[in-house]
C-alpha cells in the first residue's frame, strides 16, 4: 500500500525535504551522514538510514547503483511538492519587478513579467495573456485607404492590435467613414469582445439603413477577433542550455522542443488559470509527449473574481521548487495589480 502525504510522519517529511533540496542544490545522491551532519534531526545516523530505507521502499527515494546516497523519484518530488504547497504563506512575497509605469495596457507588463521571471529562476517562463473573450475594446480607427477600401484598426485594453481591410463595390463616402469611427469609439469602445452588447451596437435599429449596412461590412473586425489565438509569452529559452550538466542536456532539449507545440502549452496554461491556488505538476502528471523528467509550477493572475491568465515556470524535475513557487506568486500578484488598473470600470 502506497502512503499518502498524511501518512508520512513529520520526521520522514523532514528527511525527504532535505534529500530533495540537497539533490536539487548539488545534483549528487544524498547520504545519511550528510543529513546528520546538517544537524536539526536529533536522531542517530542509524535511525536516519532506517528512515531512508523506508522512504525508498515506499517509492519516494531511489538508490542509484552502488552509491551510498539516495535521490528523489518522481513520486518523491510529488510528495515534496504537496508538502511545500501546504506550508506556503497566505500572501506572496513582494518583489520589485519594474513592470512599467503605463497601466493602460497589459501586454507590455506580461512581456516584462515573463523576462523577469526567467531571469530570476533560469527556467522557461510561460505566461498566458487574457483570453480574447475577456478583453475589452479600447480604441477603433476606421481609415479610408482607397476610394473602395476601408481599414479597421482595433486596439484592446491588453495592448493587442488587430488590422483588417474591407473592399467595397462602390467608392466609400469619407463622411461615412468618419462617422463610423466616432460612433464606434463612442458606443463600442469599452465593451468586451464577443458580447451581445457589442453586436447590438453594430446593428442598432435606430441607425439609418446606410449606416447599418456599412457597419455590417465592418462587423468581422470585431466578431472574428475571437478566432485569433490566445497570446503566449515565453522567456528564458535563449539561455536555458547555459551551464547545463551533461546528464540533463536531453531533458532540457526536450523542453525547448515543446516550445513548438503552442496549442499544447496554451492548454496547460488554461488549466493553470482555472486553479485558485498555486500548483506543481511533476513528470507524468504533465501528460507531455516524450517529456517525463519535467515539472511545471504556476498560479493564476487576474482581477477580483476573474482569472485572466497564468504565470508558470517549466523546467527539469530537479528544480528549486520553493523559489519557483515564491517567484510565480510574486509575479502573478504584480500582474493582477496591473490588470486591476487596465480592467477598472471607467
Amino acid at each position: 500500500m502506497r502512503p499518502s502525504l498524511i501518512d508520512l510522519a513529520l520526521r520522514k517529511r523532514e528527511i525527504l525535504r532535505r534529500v530533495v533540496e540537497q539533490y536539487v542544490l548539488t545534483g549528487q545522491p544524498v547520504g545519511s551522514k550528510h543529513l546528520v551532519d546538517q544537524g536539526g534531526l536529533g536522531v542517530s545516523p542509524s535511525t536516519v538510514r532506517g528512515e531512508l530505507a523506508e522512504l525508498e521502499r515506499w517509492g519516494l527515494l531511489m538508490h542509484p547503483h552502488t552509491s551510498a546516497g539516495r535521490l528523489p523519484t518522481e513520486r518523491g518530488y510529488r510528495f515534496y511538492a504537496a508538502d511545500l504547497l501546504e506550508r506556503i504563506e497566505p500572501r506572496p512575497t513582494a518583489l520589485s519587478l519594474e513592470l512599467g509605469a503605463d497601466s493602460s495596457e497589459l501586454e507590455p507588463a506580461l512581456q516584462a513579467a515573463t523576462d523577469r521571471l526567467s531571469e530570476l529562476t533560469r527556467l522557461l517562463a510561460l505566461v498566458s495573456g487574457p483570453r480574447l473573450e475577456a478583453t475589452t475594446l479600447r480604441h477603433i480607427e476606421v481609415l479610408l485607404l482607397q476610394p473602395r477600401v476601408v481599414m479597421v484598426v482595433v486596439i484592446t485594453t491588453t495592448g493587442a492590435v488587430s488590422k483588417r481591410a474591407f473592399p467595397f463595390d462602390e467608392p466609400v463616402d469619407s463622411g461615412l467613414a468618419n462617422w463610423a469611427r466616432e460612433y464606434l469609439n463612442e458606443r463600442v469602445a469599452g465593451l468586451r469582445v464577443g458580447t451581445h452588447a457589442l453586436r447590438r451596437r453594430l446593428t442598432d435599429p435606430e441607425l439609418s439603413p446606410g449606416e447599418r449596412a456599412f457597419l455590417a461590412v465592418l462587423e468581422p473586425a470585431f466578431t472574428e477577433l475571437l478566432v485569433n489565438e490566445q497570446r503566449l509569452f515565453i522567456g528564458g529559452a535563449a539561455g536555458l542550455l547555459d551551464d547545463v550538466r551533461s546528464d540533463e542536456l536531453t531533458a532540457y532539449r526536450r523542453l525547448l522542443e515543446l516550445l513548438e507545440q503552442r496549442a499544447l502549452l496554451l492548454s496547460l496554461l488554461r488549466e493553470a488559470a482555472d486553479r485558485e491556488r498555486p500548483f506543481i505538476r511533476v513528470g507524468h502528471e504533465l501528460d507531455l509527449p516524450a517529456v517525463d523528467d519535467a515539472a511545471l509550477v504556476g498560479t493564476a493572475y487576474g482581477t477580483l473574481g476573474r482569472a485572466l491568465g497564468a504565470v508558470t515556470l517549466l523546467g527539469p524535475a530537479r528544480m528549486d521548487y520553493e523559489k519557483a513557487v515564491r517567484t510565480v506568486r510574486a509575479v502573478a500578484q504584480e500582474l493582477s495589480r496591473v490588470a486591476e488598473d487596465v480592467y477598472a470600470e471607467p
